[in-house]
């Protein structure tokens, strides 16, 4: 996107834009998981001794209330809201936070209960799951993923925290980077991908966008990283379920994205429902302590997920609530969501000396400081007068054009795409004339406000065009009645666009499919249009990778739109029609059938890769070897030519990048089509010689870049120790830099071929 019109669209919805080259370079920066840099202690910050000043007036209960929150009227998990408990709880001044609720009125109502009635006057921390957008629903951060620019994530946060801020919420809790390999999770939607380099680089960024420089500002939130730890590697994708990771893959695969958020500042942390290599992630200290509050110096807190804490009991770790208060107490859980554990039972274990005063100050002080932070002190209510009550007509334009910037065109034989805006259109199938563009967690707050359609967008940019609608089959695709009228109206017109997909409410919190096919009979009604030998076109909604089956031979192009948010109709209608040249790429791998799963483009070798010459390596009987289509794939309306990358150095020494020299990797590209379009230059590395074997491929640098017809320009990427080394078994962490070659590949997708090789001595 043209910088000025980034930063144009970003400053009317209320956000600022990373601006130039050198913003863009550090959005993409990979986490600095390797440096020794001391963090300051807490003696050392602008609050201490107003919060050691305020501690120490503090009771045993009140210091055990600023650890507990309670759910509002809103339903996230077992059990509902805590409305009544909250406020009697906000009046005695124990009750440190409380989630589900916004509005400016409703949030004042319940903080002046804390402020002006209880002992201290202590705010409340108000805090939602504003996810991708509040009132303004921007893409699925999967979707925001495929855009390959962490300028995107860093809008919907800007425009989010405006719109939240402005309603009396603190608190996001968000971003979700839970990095996986599995496409029937249903919370893939919610996260970015497959891979930790983008992941972290969405992380930082989208940080960023939510707290800014300043969380006193009212247009900022603090951000939430989440779910801490490994909950993307769940056994068969099942929600909740075991994780079994080894130390290594943990800090390769799973913690950069956390170290990333870390770096740019996020103000929490958020434990995951899943078990750990055998123990719960809530009382799992070796991630919550050991590396993150220890080893990285985080000074934040951390909060439980909802009732996770007590859950630990049904897993089979704690023997009884007053235990499980114990494990994650000790374990770092600072903030218990829900459930009552560590407030109802904290003053037994303290006087039985099974959990420490000094454990619980640092508790407090942690949740304090984010108080003082948000200056909720001497600015504890929300401006009734100046809330945001909806979308603006700027916030869905940034809507809008982020959603643009994710559409992935998978295939487009013959130059299907884009459309005529002349002629005749049919628009068919159950997502055709929907308004559920909004995907997983847009939130119940943001229900009033309608989507655009599909077919009210086709419409709109096509007003000379003939435009008719039949649904053909419904979403969930169990009557075919309408699929004999929707082909009636393919023969009648010039082309048809068909619009189907999953539902919303299969993807997100517990929605975890066990066939990623088109749900119901939707693949028989693109049989039956392809069937009538009409042109036509398939745009696929969906919160994951599906599935495609024999339909996707027969189809001649196919547009990924992910679920798009509130501007998704017109930010499909943009693509169709060719006013947004598609550029976004695959932030995870589709797999030709479910039986395959998980496959990822960072694998590792084995000692028998595929060989199609040889019958005894790694493959399947009754499958083609590889993915429908590889992470980082993604189409354009026009044509680019990514050139071999070039190395300032082909030899370094290991102890001059220990030192914190990098070598420049220079790709060049060139639009060689007749239309100005976005290209992402993707850079890999391989490592084939390791102590720990190595992926195949790992990214290591993008770069997404606009170009006219005709025009060229250069990508350069620095690799570091950080790209090129990797973590060990150590569970005390050794980041090993280790000399022999290394393989440089650069190209538009993860089969990328033009490669160089850089020798570390």
């Amino acid at each position: 996107m043209n910088d000025v019109r980034r930063r144009t669209v970003l400053a009317a919805a209320g956000g600022t834009a990373i601006a130039g080259k050198a913003a863009t370079a550090r959005a993409q920066a990979p986490p600095a998981t390797t440096s020794d840099a001391p963090r300051p202690g807490p003696e050392s910050g602008p609050y201490e001794t107003r919060i050691r000043a305020l501690m120490a007036r503090m009771t045993i209960d009140e210091k055990l209330g600023q650890l507990q929150q309670f759910a509002w009227t809103g339903d996230t998990g077992p059990g509902g809201g805590q409305t009544a408990a909250a406020e009697k709880a906000a009046r005695r001044g124990r009750l440190g936070s409380v989630l589900n609720i916004y509005g400016a009125r409703t949030t004042n109502t319940l903080q002046r209960m804390a402020v002006e009635k209880s002992r201290l006057g202590i705010p409340l921390i108000f805090g939602l799951d504003v996810i991708h957008g509040m009132w303004t629903t921007f893409p699925i951060p999967l979707g925001q993923a495929a855009a390959f620019d962490p300028a995107v994530a860093e809008w919907d946060a800007e425009v989010s925290a405006r719109e939240a801020r402005s309603n009396g919420v603190h608190w996001a809790f968000s971003p979700m980077m839970d990095v996986t390999h599995e496409p029937r999770w249903g919370r893939i939607a919610e996260g970015d991908g497959e891979d930790p380099y983008l992941a972290a680089a969405l992380a930082a960024a989208k940080t960023r966008g939510y707290q800014g420089d300043d969380l006193r500002s009212r247009r900022r939130l603090a951000a939430c990283a989440k779910h801490m730890i490994a909950y993307g590697g769940v056994e068969g994708g099942r929600d909740y379920n075991t994780v079994d990771v080894s130390e290594a893959r943990l800090r390769n695969f799973y913690l950069p994205p956390f170290r990333a958020a870390l770096d740019a500042g996020v103000a929490t942390v958020m434990a995951s429902f899943n078990t750990v290599s055998g123990v719960p992630a809530h009382g799992y200290r070796h991630a919550l302590t050991d590396i993150l509050k220890e080893e990285w110096g985080f000074r934040g807190f951390v909060v439980s997920d909802y009732n996770g804490v007590q859950e630990m009991i049904v897993h089979g770790y704690a023997a009884d609530r007053s235990d499980a208060a114990r494990l994650a107490f000790n374990a770092g859980i600072d903030m218990e969501m829900a459930s009552t554990t560590i407030n109802e039972y904290g003053k037994r274990l303290l006087r039985s000396g099974q959990i420490t005063m000094d454990r619980l100050d640092d508790a407090v002080a942690r949740i304090l400081r984010l108080k003082f932070r948000l200056g909720l002190f001497e600015h504890p209510y929300a401006d009734e007068d100046t809330a945001i009550a909806g979308p603006t007509k700027a916030s869905r334009a940034a809507a809008r054009e982020a959603a643009g910037r994710t559409m992935v065109l998978l295939k487009n034989e013959k130059s299907t795409l884009p459309l005529d805006r002349s002629g005749s259109i049919a628009v068919v199938g159950p997502f055709a004339d929907s308004t559920d563009l909004r995907g997983s967690w847009a939130g119940t707050w943001a229900d009033a406000f309608r989507p655009v359609t599909v077919l009210d967008a086709i419409k709109d940019a096509a007003p000379k065009a003939g435009v008719s609608h039949v649904e053909g089959v419904d979403a969930s695709g169990r009557s075919t009645r309408g699929i004999a009228r929707a082909a009636s109206a393919a023969r009648a017109t010039d082309v048809t666009v068909v619009v189907v997909g999953e539902a919303a409410t299969l993807s997100g919190e517990a929605s975890v499919r066990s066939d990623l096919g088109l749900p119901g009979r939707q693949e028989r009604l693109i049989t039956a249009i392809a069937d009538t030998g009409a042109p036509f076109v398939v745009v696929l909604l969906s919160g994951r990778p599906l599935t495609m089956g024999g339909w996707l031979d027969r189809t001649p192009a196919v547009l990924q739109a992910w679920h798009p948010g509130i501007e998704g109709g017109n930010a499909i209608a943009d693509v169709l029609f060719g006013t947004v040249n598609p550029g976004g790429k695959l932030p995870v791998t589709f797999p030709r059938t479910v039986g395959q799963i998980p496959i990822y483009y960072n694998h590792e070798n084995t000692g028998r890769p595929y060989d199609r010459a040889n019958h005894y390596t790694s493959k399947y009987l009754d499958l083609a070897y590889g993915p429908q289509f590889p992470f980082g794939h993604g189409l354009s309306y026009t044509t680019f030519d990514i050139g071999e990358p070039r190395l300032s150095v082909t030899r370094v020494r290991a102890e001059a990048l220990r030192k914190g020299d990098t070598v420049e990797v220079a790709v060049p590209v060139r639009n060689t089509g007749r239309r100005k379009g976005d290209e992402v230059v993707q850079l890999y590395i391989r490592d084939p010689v390791a102590s720990i074997v190595q992926p195949v491929r790992r990214l290591s640098g993008f770069r997404r870049v606009s170009l006219g017809a005709g025009k060229a320009t250069t990508v350069r990427f620095r690799l570091s120790a950080e790209e090129l080394g990797f973590w060990t078994q150590d569970p005390h962490g050794r980041f090993l830099l280790q000399k022999g070659e290394i393989r440089v590949f650069a190209g538009n997708s993860s089969l990328a071929k033009g490669g160089r090789t850089l020798t570390i001595t």
